[in-house]
């Protein structure tokens, strides 16, 4: 987790407004963790100026009743407000688009929450679709793609849901979802659905046999254990679960993004960081650096979904990816932007009405 840093924060606006930089702000409030990304445009990209992450696990529960508890609201509503005063910081934000999934869309009282969010924070929260959510987390994601490979399977394990998308970039270098899948529950549910401190071989292995029955016809229609096989499909995974076994494989003492995002792993090797993290048990994940008490639980499994993905469609390697949603909305704001100017620009070259009236007076 990044913290503001506030001491700065007049020094920070004054600059804002000497330099007019453009700001644009993305939040990602899951089912488990609340994220903020402020960054600025570049000539490709964009460039992240600050980030804040934590973990509030806005649907602790909801599994029983498809209702948000008052006290997650109350956590999430307060980590809001630090969203809140960080992007304050950083004003005036050009651009912003905040998002909410899984949690906020099965939960029957999330239109209080919202409420809630809306006369605290002075955030207004957008609940975005499944299929919106994993487009968001493919365009997040693209940039890790392989130049010689055109196509990708992202998948995204939420706290909520799992979103899997097949995804082709065409020979323009334009991005659609040839297809995708939606797997009705993340670590978070997974987690209050076993509720034991260390997940039995039978959960486990349910978990991976109901990810198994929903995949095979996912694949049935794709074909895709073939594709990957052929190596024409790149695997990306995108999540907390991901990039824990990233940290773990490189036997870092405490996670490090740069070390972590677009780092490749053989399916082999993933499977053995798979079974060195179900060995450690709850006590060992509790005690790891890159684990601990907030995602020992979390981190058990998210491996499930994983080794599930492994066992069906045997990929050499997966591809980690520490970005998704948040990337993917300031991609999107920064390409619309790009848009709006090459509108403008063209329809003042179509009709330069101010130019011809100039050149008719001096004529």
């Amino acid at each position: 987790m990044e913290k503001p840093f506030k001491d700065k924060s007049k020094y920070r606006q004054r600059h804002n407004q000497q330099t007019q930089t453009p700001h644009y702000a993305a939040i990602d409030l899951g089912t488990n963790s609340c994220r903020l990304v402020i960054a600025t445009p570049t000539p490709t990209s964009f460039h992240v100026v600050e980030t804040f992450s934590k973990i509030t696990r806005l649907g602790e529960g909801i599994i029983n009743d498809n209702q948000l508890s008052k006290a997650a609201m109350r956590r999430t509503v307060n980590t809001l407000k630090v969203c809140k005063s960080v992007m304050d910081e950083y004003a005036p934000i050009s651009r912003s688009r905040f998002v909410a999934t899984a949690a906020c869309r099965r939960a029957k009282n999330c239109a209080q929450f919202l409420d809630m969010v809306q006369k605290e924070t002075g955030i207004s929260l957008e609940i975005i679709s499944p299929q919106e959510e994993a487009r968001l987390a493919v365009v997040g994601c693209l940039p890790l793609l392989n130049r010689n490979i055109k196509r990708a399977l992202i998948f995204d394990i939420g706290g909520g849901s799992t979103e899997i998308s097949l995804a082709r970039v065409t020979e323009d270098g334009k991005t659609f979802i040839e297809g995708y899948v939606s797997l009705p529950y993340g670590v978070v549910t997974i987690s209050e659905a076993f509720p034991k401190q260390e997940m039995t071989n039978l959960a486990y292995n349910t978990i991976i046999e109901r990810t198994h029955n929903i995949l095979a016809e996912f694949d049935a229609k794709y074909g895709v254990y073939e594709a990957i096989k052929n190596q024409e499909i790149q695997v990306i995974g995108t999540s907390g679960t991901v990039t824990v076994l990233g940290a773990v494989h490189l036997g870092l003492s405490r996670y490090n993004r740069s070390a972590v995002d677009g780092l490749s792993i053989s399916g082999v090797e993933v499977e053995k960081v798979i079974n060195k993290i179900k060995n450690m048990g709850d006590l060992g994940r509790r005690k790891h650096r890159c684990i601990g008490p907030e995602k020992a639980d979390l981190t058990i499994s998210g491996c499930a979904i994983i080794e599930a993905l492994l066992t069906i469609f045997l990929p050499s390697e997966i591809t980690i990816a520490d970005r998704g949603i948040r990337e993917g909305i300031l991609l999107d704001l920064i390409e619309h932007e790009k848009q709006m100017k090459k509108h403008k620009k063209k329809h003042f070259h179509r009709y330069p009405y101010y130019k011809r009236k100039k050149n008719a007076r001096s004529e």
